[in-house]
């Protein structure tokens, strides 16, 4: 999955890129969560070669035109693998919606993009943890939260509507899911799923 131009491959062993995460939850004036705002910030080589690309296809309508059409070919290949989003309470999975609202654009040398996704139904939220992951299930590209050496940011998962608490629990892949990885060329695909187990986990408890 390389989410819309192809990504070259960096290096011998997964993942061959990353995604720097921002996620918000969204809940309704009754209290109810109804969606997931999310910020995708994609690796600055998988910019470059992006920027690279859409620079100079400038006869098709330049840079703003070519990341409107990245948007549409990202939201659709994300849209049969559930937009590498799994939502979980009480252990169990959220039904989620689709995608419409989104957007690409260039911050700092790097694609960005950023989408609405809506829950299926407003989730009813009274004291439990809602717990997420976002993944990409062959690993091929790592999705982590925004950071600063190492520390989740701030901003890299807040709550709109509420209050609740939050927190971002770091991936622990038993020793035999970190050797499958590794092992895994360019041209290897991983088993599906593989992804989940180098997931951070956000946390959410609203009272």
């Amino acid at each position: 999955m390389t989410l819309g131009l192809s990504l070259p491959g960096l290096a011998q062993a997964h993942p061959h890129g990353w995604i720097d995460l921002r996620m918000r939850l969204m809940f309704d004036d009754e209290g109810r969560l109804e969606a997931l705002y999310q910020s995708w910030r994609m690796d600055p080589f998988y910019s470059l070669v992006v920027l690279e690309e859409l620079g100079q296809a400038e006869g098709e309508g330049g840079l703003e035109a070519g990341l409107d059409r990245l948007g549409v070919e990202i939201r659709d290949n994300l849209a049969p693998q559930g937009y590498f989003t799994e939502l979980r309470l009480d252990g169990e999975v959220v039904a989620l919606g689709e995608v419409n609202e989104y957007t690409v654009m260039e911050r700092g040398g790097r694609v960005e993009f950023v989408f609405l996704l809506p829950l299926a139904e407003p989730l009813v939220l009274g004291g439990e943890t809602l717990r997420y992951q976002v993944f990409d299930p062959s690993y091929y590209i790592e999705v982590v939260h925004e950071d600063d050496d190492g520390t989740p940011r701030d901003d890299a998962l807040v709550v709109s509507g509420r209050e609740c608490t939050t927190g971002i629990l770091p991936a622990d892949p038993d020793p035999e899911r970190v050797m499958e990885a590794s092992m895994l060329d360019v041209t290897d695909e991983a088993e599906p799923g593989l992804g989940r187990y180098f997931a951070e986990t956000g946390e959410v408890t609203c009272g």
